[in-house]
């Protein structure tokens, strides 16, 4: 078996295809085709499920005829490493630096309430370390 790869190492259609598994739970490659804006041809996209299989991102289990395919980790466990990964990479592994520039950049676009649900996770972090 492959070793499981990073979604951030992922090509653009590998992960908007991926995301598409994500939101429909479990997908045949018709449903995946249908859901995508853009969809590249069945066998294209039937290829793309193929190889992240192999990849250790997906599953596959059969369902008569048709295959059917989830994502092998949750969501939250993929979000969680991949912002690991950036943390660590662009942010010399400094939460706050990394936290900092994501306020930079959401500007205007962050409620009273987002700033608020923030504080309440920091203060519930806090809490759990001691």
């Amino acid at each position: 078996m492959s070793k499981r790869k990073n979604l951030m190492d992922l090509a653009t259609r590998q992960q908007q295809i991926v995301e598409t598994v994500y939101r429909l739970g479990e997908a045949t490659v018709a449903e995946v085709v249908a859901d995508l804006a853009e969809p590249p041809s069945y066998s294209a996209v039937r290829a793309i499920l193929s190889s992240l299989v192999k990849k250790g991102v997906l599953a596959y289990r059969h369902q008569g005829k048709r295959y059917l395919y989830r994502a092998l980790d949750s969501k939250e466990k993929v979000q969680k490493s991949a912002l690991q990964r950036i943390v660590s990479t662009l942010f010399g592994g400094r939460p706050p630096v990394a936290l900092a520039a994501l306020l930079d950049m959401s500007g205007d676009s962050l409620t009273d309430a987002d700033l608020d649900e923030m504080r309440k996770l920091i203060d519930q972090a806090r809490k759990e370390r001691t």
